[in-house]
């Protein structure tokens, strides 16, 4: 055979070669997901059932998402822990429930009288809080990603009317993060637990009030059977951001291409997860208020001012804490709330501020 007669021949038979032979197999991946919530919770759950499928879907099937809700592989409140050593791939939670590890990490995900959930996710993305907060998480373990805010929460539920600051002492109230901190400074008896267990709590009268989210969730859960005032504004809580941790070695050990894909499950969820809250807490809040009798009421001026006291000096301690990296993060949080706050003024609030003035706008 001529040299280039059987170069052709070589090339010819390594193309049908290539077209016959089996693509290469990509290695697939089976995850665990634990959440800190019961199964299709109306708001977290229903979020963390759709971050699970987002991760599948954008991963090819490459990453195949199992959920297990609060209770199924491990509690609620273990799910920080189970990620961190491995037992489980990622959790859907929220940063406030993570206080006992720093109360840095507290910052990532509410601070009372601080971000709103645009904000919060601007500092992270464009004021160097995610930096921080994968240094912060990278210490137990964990690569972190919001997913999901809740918007504004609530004061909470309320057996009895609040009318000045010494009708907060002694109450037992339930609420969680910096929120708890700032509760306590004001005289209230705080206790942390889950949003089922806060029901029967309101009910047997071992709790007086309590917070959890806000109108679509906290319908869900019933607690305007118990409580029927329904208090505005939640100042503990401007926002609520969800958040998904991912075991750093099980992250780290994915192709690039798959990092991504995790990355922008998380980063693609935040605004329809935020505009899913505030959409249908403002229709269960017609609900609550006439088929089920809820009254709802506003904090009073000198309450709210005496909570932001309160809020003040929690931020102030933690400005002094013995971790370096908190006194990094409470600086980065107060600048960006600073600027943002300025800025705020004349946008958001301005905006607001007008669509309450008194004229015809729907004929």
């Amino acid at each position: 055979m001529k040299r280039r007669s059987f170069i052709q021949a070589g090339v010819a038979g390594a193309t049908t070669a290539a077209l016959t032979a089996p693509a290469i197999a990509q290695e697939k991946y089976q995850w665990k997901m634990v959440t800190a919530w019961p199964k299709n919770l109306p708001g977290p759950g229903v979020a963390a059932q759709m971050l699970a499928d987002r991760i599948t879907a954008l991963s090819g099937g490459r990453i195949e998402v199992k959920l297990f809700a609060a209770g199924e592989l491990v509690p609620g409140r273990g799910v920080f822990d189970a990620v961190s050593e491995g037992t489980a791939e990622l959790y859907h939670a929220v940063p406030a429930y993570w206080g006992s590890k720093s109360k840095g990490i507290l910052l990532f995900g509410s601070q009372p009288f601080g971000l709103r959930a645009d904000e919060q996710v601007g500092w992270l993305h464009h004021g160097g809080g995610q930096v921080l907060y994968d240094e912060m998480y990278g210490r137990f373990g964990l690569k972190p990603f919001l997913c999901g805010n809740s918007g504004p929460q609530w004061q909470g539920w309320f057996r009895s009317e609040i009318n000045s600051v010494d009708d907060l002492k002694g109450l037992k109230f339930r609420t969680t993060g910096l929120a708890s901190e700032m509760c306590s400074k004001m005289g209230m008896a705080v206790q942390a637990m889950g949003g089922r267990d806060m029901f029967q709590a309101l009910q047997s009268g071992a709790l007086d009030a309590g917070e959890f989210i806000g109108p679509w969730t906290d319908s869900a859960l019933g607690y305007y059977q118990i409580a029927k005032n329904y208090y505005w504004p939640g100042v503990g809580e401007p926002s609520s951001a969800e958040e998904c941790a991912v075991n750093l070695k099980a992250f780290n050990a994915l192709p690039d291409d798959l990092k991504q894909a995790v990355s922008l499950a998380c980063e693609s969820l935040y605004n329809p997860v935020w505009t899913e809250y505030t959409t249908k807490h403002a229709l269960a809040l017609k609900q609550l208020v006439t088929e089920h009798g809820v009254t709802v009421r506003k904090l009073p001026d000198d309450v709210m001012i005496a909570m932001g006291n309160a809020a003040g000096e929690v931020i102030a301690e933690l400005r002094e804490d013995d971790d370096e990296l908190v006194k990094r993060i409470v600086e980065s949080f107060l600048a960006y709330r600073s600027s943002i706050s300025e800025y705020m003024t004349y946008a958001d609030n301005g905006q607001m501020n007008a669509r309450v003035l008194d004229y015809n706008y729907q004929g």
